[in-house]
Parts: structure tokens; sequence; C-alpha cells
């Protein structure tokens, strides 16, 4: 039976990754939701082999077609989830894919909000996974904090457990309606409570007793993805890997800007080629 490797992320460290596998003989499967960190990047121009600078929309948009040329798949779908159940499964917007390996090149998260003691109650009322975490919460009171899909598929893992779901879109629309859920648009001053997370302040002066706030904010982030599946992080959220792009999960790698260091294009090369490698090498076994 061939072997199967999915890629999170169709960024340099992704496609790279891809590349390698595909050259290799490997099955890969690219599933990404769109540009990340290169959509910033007006002129880059410190990276080998280009004239004139080139934009990171320009380049991201030649790496997909580069993989597809080759006969690549690469999928636009937004990744959920990471579990194993004898193979890795990946659950996504429209779908659950299955692989014997999993590459995350997915990037960091950028728009943790900006929330008075968010950092302070993290393991202490504050998840960011609803997967891992959602036990200890059954018949409490609960709320996500984002406004998109990712929200909800994660305000969706709670409603079994939980007493009672909130959203709460910190000021902002929620992108897509549902009714099943409570939905709170005030805008967050700050968290509270002795220990552990009691209470959310609005600022408009107004308190709400809550028994965990689970952060779904945007998409889901190559540390977010991590910890669903106990892939070890650090301090700053980047995912832990060794010299060999090796997660603390047999048969999970990590490459690019997830793993921190370097945020650059080059590195982020360097690391999907590295990845790969690893991967290879794992499935041969």
């Amino acid at each position: 039976m061939s072997k199967k490797v999915i890629v999170i992320g169709a960024g340099p460290a992704g496609i790279t990754s891809a590349i390698y596998l595909h050259r290799a003989g490997i099955e890969t499967l690219v599933l990404h939701n769109g540009i990340g960190g290169l959509e910033k990047a007006d002129k880059i121009e410190n990276y080998y082999g280009f004239e004139t600078a080139i934009s990171g929309q320009d380049l991201f948009e030649n790496g997909i077609k580069q993989a597809e040329n080759i006969g690549i798949k690469v999928i636009k779908s937004q990744v959920y989830a990471i579990a194993y159940n004898e193979q890795f499964e990946i659950t996504t917007e429209d779908e659950t894919y299955k692989s014997d390996a999993v590459i995350m090149a997915n990037g960091i998260s950028r728009n943790k909000p900006a929330i008075e003691n968010l950092s302070k109650y993290e393991g202490a009322g504050v998840s960011y996974c609803a997967t891992c975490d959602g036990f200890f919460y059954k018949d409490l009171n609960v709320g996500v904090l984002g406004n998109s899909e990712y929200t909800l598929h994660e305000a969706q893992e709670l409603l079994p457990i939980a007493k009672n779901v909130t959203i709460f879109t910190n000021g902002k629309d929620l992108e897509v309606e549902d009714e099943t859920f409570t939905v709170n648009n005030k805008k967050i001053k700050s968290l509270s409570g002795k220990f552990n997370l009691e209470n959310i302040e609005f600022e408009d002066g107004e308190k709400i007793d809550i028994d965990g706030l689970f952060i779904a904010a945007g998409v889901a982030s190559g540390t977010d993805l991590a910890k669903k599946i106990g892939v070890l992080t650090d301090d700053k959220g980047g995912v832990i890997v060794d010299d060999e792009r090796k997660t603390n999960v047999p048969g999970i790698f990590a490459a690019g800007d997830c793993t921190r260091g370097l945020l650059q294009v080059s590195k982020a090369v360097y690391d999907g080629a590295v990845a790969a490698k690893s991967a290879i090498a794992f499935l041969r076994k």
C-alpha cells in the first residue's frame, strides 16, 4: 500500500516539502487556507534567483503553480483539527482526509486578541483547543472567542459537553450566522478570577461569569493544530522541533514560520526540504 503525506500550508515551506515528497514517489496532498504571512510582503528582494523584486502574492501563486504542474494536488480548504486513529485524520471545512504523516507548514498566529489578562489564565480557564480541553468543562458555562468558520467549528465541538456555549466576537460581526449559539458582540476589556478564570469584563463595564474561554480567532495556525494532537509548543507559541524538523509526535513534522526562528522565505524553504526528507525516512522505515 502506498504511503501518503498531507502538507498543511502552501507557502514556501509547504510547497517545498510537497515537491521533495512528490519527487520521492510519495503521494502528497497540500491543504491551505490562503496566502498567510506572505500577503504583507509587498516586495521581496533578499531571496536568491530573482533579478527584480517579487511580491509575496506572486511568490505564493507561483509556488502553487509549480507544485500543480508536476502533479501535486493542492486544495484550498481551512483545516480545523488533526487527530489520530490508525492514520492521521485532518478535518477541514469540507471533509476529512487521512494520511500516514503530516507536515505542518501553516505559519503562526498573528492575531492573538489584545485582552487584558488573557495570557494569565492560559491553562486556567483559557484554552486554544476545544477537542483537547472540552472534557474539563462538562456541564459548565463556556465561551468561544472569534467570528469565523473556525470559531463555529470549535463551538460545535463544545456543544454536546458544556452546559452553555456563547460566541464572543469581541466587537466584530460574526462572519457566518448560526442560530444554535448565543452571540455576544461586545468588546472585551479584561478577564478576571482568583485562581482560575471566573469573569469576562466588557469595555462598557458589564461583567459576566464564565468557566472557560476558548480562543478561536481567525483561522487555525500551526500552533493551534499542534495543541490538538499533543505536539509540544514553546512559550512563544512556536512548534518545537529537532534539527530534522521532527516534533514529539511520531509522523508529524513542522516547517517554516510555525517553528519560529528567522521568519524569512529562505529559512522556510530550508525547513520544508528538511521536513520532507525526514518524513520520507520515517515512511520508508
